[in-house]
């Protein structure tokens, strides 16, 4: 038979996790494959970059789809297990589960128009578009890839010592050019923690302008006095310049408080946090990438 595709594997991997025990994305690759008896040569079949194994990518799509739609939950990396939500839909004794029974959730439609512009956001991004031009299609594919990767990559920061999310900022802060060396900006980045400073970075290689950082790895809202603590600590030190990064969110006051002070404060929650190691390739790394061409008409003019 051919190899299910990872709609056809939804139901199954839930019923997996339907005995409360905990599961990882190896356990069920492997319960598929028996559960589908695939044939060696299907269980080793590569997607087209050659990359990946094409079952275990699938496998994966189920488990995230059904994670984003609360059905899974995620115990620790790579491991996933039964929500309530979860067995409420097992109960149900369904024959399937797919991309049109998830739409009542309200978390898919959230996941699916996130990258969406403002005056799109009361549209639903089809999974099949026949108006879309593949360029288009390709796009959007890219935008659900760069957003699962998003939610992974802030969920593996979460999970990290504050030792090492400072050594992160370090990281991610010199490969945008800011802090000279990254030695410079280790000896410049973390155990000052005085007055609500964390640390100190050059704005260039030169060294000409400084910029301080608060750095935390909090699990709730950054509110409105967090913020307002930052910027008096910017005034003691007489400076106009600072980025406060969270792996968390900041609260609209907090946002609108920055926006309106002298001192200029830029906020980098999570989310941004992750677009921004994954534009700098900072704890990524490329899997593949594909080049879309087309025709030079100017090396055709006569």
């Amino acid at each position: 038979m051919a190899i299910p595709d990872y709609e056809t594997l939804m139901l199954p991997v839930l019923k997996l996790a339907g005995d409360g025990k905990e599961h990882s994305l190896r356990e069920a690759t492997e319960h598929i494959i028996e559960s589908f008896n695939l044939t060696e040569d299907e269980q080793k079949t590569l997607l087209p970059s050659g990359t990946q194994r094409v079952i275990v990518n699938r496998v994966g799509w189920a488990i995230t789809y059904l994670k984003k739609c609360k059905l899974l939950e995620s115990t620790k990396r790579g491991y996933f297990k039964n929500s309530p939500r979860g067995s409420e839909v097992l109960n149900q004794n369904l024959t399937k589960i797919d991309s049109h029974f998830l739409q009542q959730f309200p978390e898919y439609h959230e996941f699916k128009v996130k990258k969406q512009k403002p005056k799109e956001k009361s549209k639903i991004i089809p999974e099949t578009n026949r108006s879309q031009t593949p360029e288009e299609l390709l796009a959007e594919v890219h935008e659900e890839l760069n957003q699962n990767l998003v939610e992974e990559l802030l969920s593996i920061i979460k999970e990290s010592s504050p030792s090492f999310f400072e050594m992160l900022v370090i990281d991610l802060l010199v490969k945008m050019g800011y802090g000279g060396s990254r030695k410079d900006a280790g000896q410049a980045v973390g155990g000052i923690g005085d007055e609500g400073i964390d640390g100190i970075i050059k704005e260039d290689k030169l060294g000409l302008d400084a910029i301080y950082i608060q750095a935390k790895k909090w699990e709730n809202n950054i509110s409105r006095p967090d913020v307002q603590k930052f910027a008096g600590a910017l005034q003691g030190k007489r400076a106009k310049k600072g980025i406060f990064i969270t792996t968390s969110a900041f609260s609209r006051e907090a946002k609108e408080y920055a926006s309106n002070i002298e001192s200029k404060i830029i906020l980098i929650d999570g989310e941004k946090l992750a677009e921004l190691m994954i534009e700098h390739n900072v704890g990524i790394s490329t899997v593949n990438s594909y080049e879309v061409k087309k025709i030079d008409l100017d090396y055709f003019s006569e």
